[in-house]
């Protein structure tokens, strides 16, 4: 069977084929039963041009005058009996193969006699029918090396044309490059020369039907061949027809075997399951025991370097899967293990070279040499005297990892044969295994890059209790445009965040990195929250015109007992009140998402109670397609107030209540605050003079608080640096009193406000300089600090962690 041609034209219809090759008529016919694609063996077989045949009807340019009749015995079995005849497959059509023999009327010599094999084309483009046609009388008059050859297409192969195919015939063959299947390509559908046989394993027919004759009288014969290939002896030259019979069907057997592979392994893109399927893919029909090793990194679901492997590189062994009785293999190789493996080993040799390697029977000396790699384990009785196989997992030419096949001894022993079916068994599993890899990995980057953007809030801060959810659209696409956060501002207070970029995938992801930055860096400066929705969504069209997303932010006073909250196109919060469990939607101004550009946001004030929790999510929690919106949001208004033992269970409650309903294709962001609040008793102030006798009123006045709080601890570090902010205090502001704050919260806060507003910097002071010491001392000492403007001019504070009790 022949590879290859060269580009020539192949003379008539009456010149002789070249030796080892067979001349095709290659006709596609499209769904009106035009004919859309005529060969130049069509040309030489029916003597019409191409110019001539394209857009006419099939049935005009292939007569059928009748069956080719049976006493005309044909060399070539041509799977008698399988479908309809060539006129009804060119009218109405296949959902099958079909083949046949047919008698039709041509120009010239007035009859042709022909074998035919018709296809099915299934897929976007107009075509409908493949037809491949030879001349019967050619065959018969040859040597008989076409006797058995028969034309093998896939069944569901999509057909615009050459260079689509040429391109889906790596994906129904693995072994296949795209150089191969378009040089392949290009000789069929031009030349008319089948490729039979196309592998880089050698001799592997791809063909899917090898017509085995079938005559009556030719079974005797068959059999006394199969009894002489059996014992051994050469079979008799009247026979080697029937031994070549039994050649081609130990061939069909193996194709049909993989063929089974195939079909059941790659069903989960889980590497896991995968692992699994390959190694009982191939026991106990064509080995007894299959281990199964794959790189470390591979296993992980992370990338490698290109190149050959070496003897450090890590292998686990990932499955065995054998015969043997139950946990004979489980002690001495475990599942999971991890080890290198030398130069002079079969395995070291079968993942360098990534070709198979074959030892028909291990010996006692191969067999102490493998054992040696089992550290204080003795494998000998397990792999002496068998039958060793080991092929390459490969995917695009990079060795994957490799499987050990074991024979029993009393079964035949590993040959060339199995070689072959082995090494296209593990290419086919080579690509599944690296589908599923390439899916772990990808799975790996999407949660990587959704936990990075995400942030780790955590469950306490200034006078609240926080829990979130994060609950990805889909199953494959774990990132999105969905988020929350809790940003830390100066006063005790928290602002809360919940937004959705319009849109799913890793555009949206990102869109949501950049405005989630944003709301993190002008929260920071303490700007109200409709001048920061502002600032917002003028940064979103500066991003582009698709930056689309609604916001919500809300800033939680615990001192004052009180919200402010703005409004970008969101969906409404939902405030559960503390005294009587009563849950409801705060009614805000809307707003428009940010992106839309001059739309103006307001903000409002609501006032809390401590033990009050506000619930803030995305739309994808209480939307579901073909329902109204305010059923979900009646849902969430009633799963929220339900009580719970903690915001944990809180927030559970909520995602059982909305998420089992079907329907839900977003992402969904939860966030629940409970408002503890900070009582007033926790709270001291003082308004101090602009006069520097006030510095030791101010370190005075901290001391004695100190003491009242029980905190003496602390007393000594927060009276220099209260000393510090006031002398600086009094000394820069204008006009306005210096404000001091003490808070005992979770830390010890300390804040000084003054009305200038130039905000101090950090400097490196030197040993003459009279100025720069005050803010370093504050920041050795403190456990935070910070400095922000506010309406009336700055603030600086710094905090304190409280001594355990």
């Amino acid at each position: 069977m022949d590879r290859g041609t060269d580009g020539a034209e192949q003379g008539t219809a009456t010149e002789p084929a070249e030796p080892g090759r067979v001349p095709l008529a290659v006709v596609v016919v499209d769904r009106d039963g035009l004919v859309s694609h005529w060969s130049r063996g069509a040309r030489r077989l029916f003597g019409t041009p191409k110019e001539e045949a394209i857009g006419r009807t099939a049935l005009d340019l292939l007569p059928v005058s009748g069956a080719l009749p049976e006493e005309q015995d044909t060399p070539y079995a041509a799977c008698d009996g399988l479908g309809p005849d060539l006129e009804s497959s060119l009218v109405g059509g296949l959902s099958y193969p079909a083949a046949g023999r047919a008698r039709l009327t041509a120009p010239g010599d007035g009859r042709v006699d022909v074998l035919w094999w018709a296809y099915p084309l299934v897929g976007p483009g107009p075509e409908r029918l493949l037809v491949l046609a030879a001349d019967a009388d050619g065959l018969r008059s040859g040597d008989g090396a076409f006797e058995r050859i028969a034309p093998g297409f896939a069944l569901h192969t999509d057909f615009p044309g050459s260079e689509d195919l040429a391109r889906r015939l790596p994906e129904i063959l693995p072994s296949m490059s795209v150089g191969e299947s378009a040089q392949i390509v290009g000789q069929i559908l031009e030349l008319g020369y089948p490729i039979l046989e196309f592998s880089q394993n050698d001799r592997v027919p791809v063909t899917p039907d090898w017509g085995v004759a079938r005559r009556a009288e030719r079974k005797a014969r068959r059999e006394r061949a199969a009894r002489a290939l059996a014992g051994g002896e050469p079979v008799p030259e009247e026979l080697r027809d029937e031994g070549e019979d039994l050649e081609y069907a130990a061939v069909r057997e193996r194709l049909e075997f993989l063929n089974e592979v195939s079909g059941r392994i790659g069903t989960s893109l889980d590497l896991s399951r995968t692992i699994i399927e390959v190694s009982r893919a191939v026991v106990p029909r064509f080995t007894d025991v299959a281990g199964t090793y794959l790189r470390e990194q591979v296993v992980a679901g992370e990338e490698f370097a290109d190149g050959v492997p070496d003897t450090t590189t890590m292998w686990h062994r990932v499955a065995v899967e054998h015969t043997d009785e139950p946990g004979r293999w489980d002690d001495v190789v475990p599942v999971g293990e991890a080890m290198p493996f030398p130069a002079h080993t079969p395995f070291f040799q079968c993942m360098t070279s990534g070709e198979p390697v074959l030892v028909p029977r291990i010996s006692e000396e191969m067999g102490h040499a493998i054992a040696a790699q089992f550290d204080k384990r003795d494998i000998r009785p397990l792999i002496t005297g068998r039958s060793m196989l080991v092929v390459p997992l490969k995917a695009r030419n990079v060795v994957l990892g490799f499987m050990i096949l074991l024979r029993h001894p009393e079964r035949p022993v590993f040959n060339d044969m199995d070689r072959v079916t082995g090494a296209e068994l593990a290419a086919r599993a080579g690509l599944v295994l690296d589908n599923a890899r390439m899916y772990t990995f990808q799975e790996n980057v999407a949660e990587t890059l959704q936990d990075s953007m995400l942030p780790h809030i955590p469950p306490r801060m200034a006078g609240c209790d926080i829990a979130t959810r994060y609950l990805p659209g889909t199953l494959l696409g774990r990132v999105g445009g969905d988020w929350f956060d809790a940003v830390k501002l100066h006063g005790g207070r928290t602002a809360f965040v919940v937004g959705d970029v319009m849109g799913h995938g890793l555009n949206s992801a990102a869109m949501m990195g950049q405005l989630r930055t944003a709301v993190q860096t002008m929260a920071g400066l303490d700007l109200p929250p409709a001048q920061l929705l502002r600032n917002l969504d003028d940064l979103a069209q500066r991003l582009g015109d698709t930056y689309l997303a609604t916001c919500l932010y809300a800033v939680y006073d615990p001192i004052a007992s009180e919200l402010h909250l703005a409004n970008a196109g969101h969906i409404p919060p939902v405030l559960v009140r503390a005294a009587d469990g009563r849950s409801e939607l705060l009614d805000l101004p809307t707003g428009a998402p940010v992106g839309v550009g001059g739309v103006p946001f307001e903000a409002v004030r609501v006032r809390v109670e401590p033990g009050d929790r506000l619930v803030m999510c995305t739309d994808g929690l209480v939307e579901v397609r073909g329902e109204d919106i305010g059923v979900g949001l009646a849902t969430l208004c009633e799963s929220a107030a339900h009580p719970a033992a903690s915001m944990d269970d809180a927030c559970d409650t909520i995602i059982r209540a909305l998420n089992t309903r079907g329907g839900r294709k977003d992402d969904v962001a939860l966030l629940m605050a409970r408002l503890g609040g900070i009582e007033p008793d926790d709270v001291a102030e003082w308004r101090l003079a602009l006069d520097p006798a006030e510095v030791s009123r101010a370190r005075a006045a901290v001391r004695e608080q100190l003491h009242a709080w029980g905190l003496p601890k602390l007393v000594a570090p927060a009276e220099l640096m209260v000393g510090e902010l006031v002398t600086n205090a009094v000394r820069h502001s204008h006009a306005r009193p210096v404000e001091l704050r003490l808070v005992r919260g979770d830390t010890l806060l300390c804040e000084v406000d003054d009305d200038d507003h130039e905000l101090p910097t950090l400097l490196n002071a030197g040993p003459l300089d009279e100025a720069g010491r005050g803010l370093r001392v504050v920041s050795t000492l403190s456990r935070e600090w910070g400095t922000s403007r506010t309406r009336t001019g700055k603030t600086v504070w710094f905090e304190l962690t409280l001594p355990r009790r």
